[in-house]
């Protein structure tokens, strides 16, 4: 079914709209938690807050032609959260890697204006992004959007893991290098 037939569904309150949802994108959807380090029925679980959340955000949300980015938002912010939640002793040692990964490139903030600082951020991460290769674009979001593994990401690229390892260091690299020229302070 059509992402926009879907969306319509939503927005005349009809349930069939999780049941396509779940159709079209649920295996997706499980993939982002799994690979951020949630056991499956935990990632089960964070699939079908994602379509509550969804249910309570559409309407007065439209996601448009980005449904699958709407529901990964979504996805992504639960599963993390309940991966921190649920192993706050014991984070997963791939969610931290990854994290700190792109902690040395990134700016934080403690101040009442991180909402605003946060949507320029992303402006500017958008903005090095759009300076970089589709390949490169695709490593980058799959590695640190969808938790992808190392591995996953080379045979899609036809590269070594080795390869891969460098060009993501690199791009980190850049991406410090582009945030420190836009004059956010690391």
């Amino acid at each position: 079914m059509d992402d926009s037939v879907i969306i319509e569904l939503y927005f005349a309150r009809d349930e069939a709209a999780i049941e396509e949802t779940s159709g079209k994108y649920g295996a997706q959807l499980r993939r982002i938690a799994l690979n951020a380090g949630a056991d499956f029925e935990t990632a089960r679980e964070c699939e079908n807050d994602t379509y509550l959340r969804a249910w309570q955000l559409i309407p007065p949300h439209d996601p448009g032609e980005h449904l699958f980015a709407f529901l990964g938002r979504i996805m992504r912010g639960r599963a993390v959260d309940r991966i921190r939640r649920e192993k706050a002793q014991k984070r997963a040692a791939e969610t931290v890697e990854l994290t700190r990964e792109l902690e040395e490139c990134l700016p934080g903030s403690d101040s009442v204006t991180e909402s605003v600082e946060r949507s320029e951020l992303k402006a500017s991460i958008d903005r090095f992004l759009d300076g970089l290769s589709e390949r490169k674009q695709r490593m980058f979001v799959r590695r640190y959007w969808y938790f992808d593994p190392i591995s996953d990401i080379a045979a899609a690229n036809g590269m070594t893991e080795s390869s891969v390892k460098t060009a993501l260091h690199r791009m980190r690299e850049q991406l410090k290098k582009h945030l420190e020229k836009e004059g956010y302070g690391i």
